[in-house]
C-alpha cells in the first residue's frame, strides 16, 4: 500500500532521537509547561522570526485563541474562505463572530483578495486567509486590503509550516499566525498540538494566560481562559523534527516536481504556483473531471487518496444561515467537485510516484 502519509517510516528514521527525547521527558516527569516547552517556543520563534511563539493544544485552539487574544466577538465579521477544514470557521464562532465566506482563487484554492474587498462591511473586523495544502496564500494584496481599512489580518497556517513570501515565513508578518502539528502535518508531533505567533507583546502576554485557565501566576485567575497546553513530550518531539523540517520541505517540493512529470500531457490539473510564495505541499491536489475513474483505479492499485474538501463551509450544516440561501460561490463549488489529494510526504519514492502515475493514466485511457 502507498499511504497518504507514511508516519512509520518517517519515525523509524527518527526513531533514536525521538526515542531518547520522550525517554528524558518521562524520567523527568516534567509532563506540563516543562523546559522542553519553553525550548520549543524559543526555537520556533527563532526559525519563523517572529518575537513571541506561543504553544497550545490544537490548531483549531490556536485559532481560538488568537481571535480571543484579538477581541473579536459577537457583531464582528471576519472575511475567510470556505474551502477548508472547518476548524477556521468553527473558531470564528466559538468567539460569537460572524463568519462571511468568499470565493477562492481558482488555481491556488486560496481565498481571492478581490472578493475579500467586495465583501466588506462596516462590521468587518478582520480577514482570515488559509494558506491552503502548503500554498501562501496572496499576502501582499490581503495586508494593502487590512491596511486601507484598519482589518486585523490573522493567517491559517495549519498547513503551511516552512512556506515563505519573499523570504517571510507565513505567520510572520500579521496580528497572529495560527499553526497546527497534527501529526500529518508538515511538522507534526504524535497527538494534538498548535502554536500561535505574534510580535505583540501585550497579545503574547494574553495568550499565556489564556491558554493557561486564564492564570499567569499560580491561583490568580485574570479572565476566563482555556486548558490548552502543549504537552511536554509533544514538544520534545517537535523539537527533535524541527531540525530537519527545511530537508523534508525540500523533499516534499523534489515529490511535486516528479508528480509534474509523470502526469505531463494528462487529462488533469496539477498544482499551480503563483510565485507569491514557496508551496510546501502539506497536499499535492489536483483538479480532474475524471474523478470517480481515477479513485476507483488508484483503490483497486491499495494506493490512498482523499477529497480535501468535499462539501466547502457554506454548505455544512453547523453554518446554516437560519432559512436563508448559502452563498454562491461557484469557484469554490466548482473546486470541491473536481478536487482529488495525492500521497505526499518527505519519504516517497520516484518509483512510487511512476506507479501512482501509470495507474492514473490508465484511468483516463
Amino acid at each position: 500500500m502507498i499511504p497518504m502519509v507514511d508516519l512509520q517510516r518517517q519515525y523509524h528514521d527518527l526513531r533514536g532521537e525521538i526515542d531518547a527525547a520522550v525517554a528524558e521527558v518521562l524520567e523527568s516527569t516534567r509532563f506540563i509547561l516543562g523546559p522542553h516547552v519553553q525550548a520549543l517556543e524559543s526555537e520556533l520563534a527563532e526559525y519563523l522570526g517572529v518575537t513571541h511563539a506561543v504553544t497550545c493544544a490544537s490548531g483549531t485552539d490556536a485559532l481560538h485563541l488568537a481571535l480571543r487574544a484579538a477581541d473579536l466577538g459577537p457583531g464582528d465579521e471576519i472575511i475567510t474562505t470556505p474551502f477548508t477544514f472547518i476548524a477556521t470557521a468553527e473558531a470564528i464562532r466559538y468567539v460569537g463572530a460572524e463568519p462571511v465566506f468568499v470565493d477562492i482563487d481558482p488555481r491556488t484554492f486560496n481565498i481571492d483578495p478581490q472578493a475579500v474587498a467586495a465583501a466588506i462591511t462596516p462590521r468587518t473586523r478582520a480577514i482570515l486567509p488559509v494558506h491552503l495544502f502548503g500554498q501562501p496564500a496572496d499576502m501582499p494584496a490581503l495586508s494593502r486590503l487590512a491596511e486601507d481599512h484598519l482589518l486585523l489580518l490573522i493567517e491559517d497556517c495549519a498547513q503551511s509550516f516552512g512556506a515563505s513570501i519573499e523570504g517571510v515565513q507565513t505567520g510572520s508578518a500579521t496580528a497572529f499566525g495560527c499553526f497546527s502539528f497534527f501529526p500529518s502535518k508538515n511538522l507534526g508531533c504524535f497527538g494534538d498540538g498548535g502554536l500561535v505567533t505574534t510580535n505583540c507583546t501585550p497579545a503574547a502576554e494574553r495568550l499565556l494566560k489564556l491558554r493557561n485557565h486564564g492564570s499567569k501566576v499560580r491561583y490568580q485567575h485574570d479572565e476566563i481562559g482555556y486548558n490548552s497546553r502543549l504537552d511536554e513530550i509533544q514538544a520534545a518531539i517537535l523539537r527533535v523534527k524541527l531540525k530537519r523540517i527545511d530537508e523534508f520541505n525540500r523533499a516534499r517540493r523534489r515529490v511535486a516536481a516528479r508528480y509534474a512529470e509523470v502526469l505531463d500531457g494528462l487529462d488533469i490539473e496539477t498544482p499551480y504556483e503563483d510565485g507569491i510564495g514557496v508551496h510546501v505541499y502539506h497536499q499535492y491536489t489536483v483538479l480532474t473531471d475524471h474523478r470517480e475513474a481515477i479513485m476507483k483505479v488508484l483503490q483497486e492499485a491499495d494506493i490512498a487518496h482523499a477529497v480535501y474538501y468535499p462539501i466547502p463551509l457554506h454548505h455544512q450544516a453547523a453554518f446554516d444561515r437560519q432559512g436563508k440561501a448559502p452563498p454562491s460561490l461557484p469557484v469554490c463549488e466548482s473546486v470541491a467537485a473536481r478536487c482529488l489529494s495525492l500521497p505526499v510526504f518527505p519519504e516517497l519514492e520516484d518509483t512510487q510516484i511512476e506507479f501512482i502515475g501509470e495507474r492514473i493514466r490508465a484511468a483516463l485511457t
